[in-house]
């Protein structure tokens, strides 16, 4: 072997016991890793529940929400929430049961605090979750203006927001009817279970799994 090979040789050796011995956890512990922060825990925990358990503070009316709307959705969604190229967001009540039903926020929807989770989490799309609460409210607020379920000037906010019903907010079936939506967990012995075998791997329920 010459002798440069043997000196390469030589130091990826080095370089891998090196690596080795940097990354070597402690007794017990992997080694890797840090606690999340409960500053960092929250940077996550934004979802909105139907309840409105979690909304920020803050307010905003559609009048408000007109010219945010504008600037940030209406090249994508038109500038009254139709005919733009993404879905619609406006209009199509009455329509569900039709033979062309159009869903839309005004006629599909349940949930108003779902629009601002949404709106929230990923709007707008070239730039999710750059709006301030008081934008996110206002834009809430246009859109829910737009479909003619509150007033130019109703003012939204964490109390008044949850409080809003919907049209169709009694057009879904509980509990849901799909079968894919309610199966267990699997959190051990998932082989068996995928392979048929019955045991007690399966768990149930009130074991506390979620079931979704």
């Amino acid at each position: 072997m010459s002798t440069s090979r043997i000196l390469l040789l030589s130091l990826i050796l080095g370089w891998t016991v090196g690596a080795t011995a940097e990354v070597q956890p402690e007794a017990g512990e992997y080694g890797l890793g840090d606690p999340a922060s409960e500053a960092e825990i929250a940077g996550w925990d934004i979802d909105v529940p139907p309840s409105g358990a979690g909304l920020p503070a803050g307010s905003g009316t559609a009048a408000q929400g007109e010219a945010v709307y504008n600037a940030q959705c209406a090249a994508c969604h038109g500038p009254e929430g139709k005919d733009g190229a993404y879905p619609r967001l406006s209009g199509g009540q009455g329509t569900l049961a039709s033979d062309k039903p159009v869903k839309t926020v005004g006629s599909y929807w349940p949930y108003a605090t779902t629009l601002y989770d949404y709106i929230h989490r990923a709007m707008p799309f070239t730039a999710p979750q750059s709006l301030s609460a008081d934008d996110t409210y206002a834009v809430t607020a246009y859109v829910l203006y737009i479909n003619g379920i509150i007033d130019r000037d109703t003012t939204l906010d964490a109390d008044t927001l949850a409080g809003i019903v919907m049209p169709n907010r009694d057009g879904f079936i509980s509990p849901d009817p799909r079968p894919d939506v309610h199966n267990t967990a699997c959190m051990d012995h998932c082989d068996e279970r995928a392979n048929g075998a019955s045991g007690s791997a399966e768990r149930k329920p009130d074991d506390g799994v979620p079931t979704m």
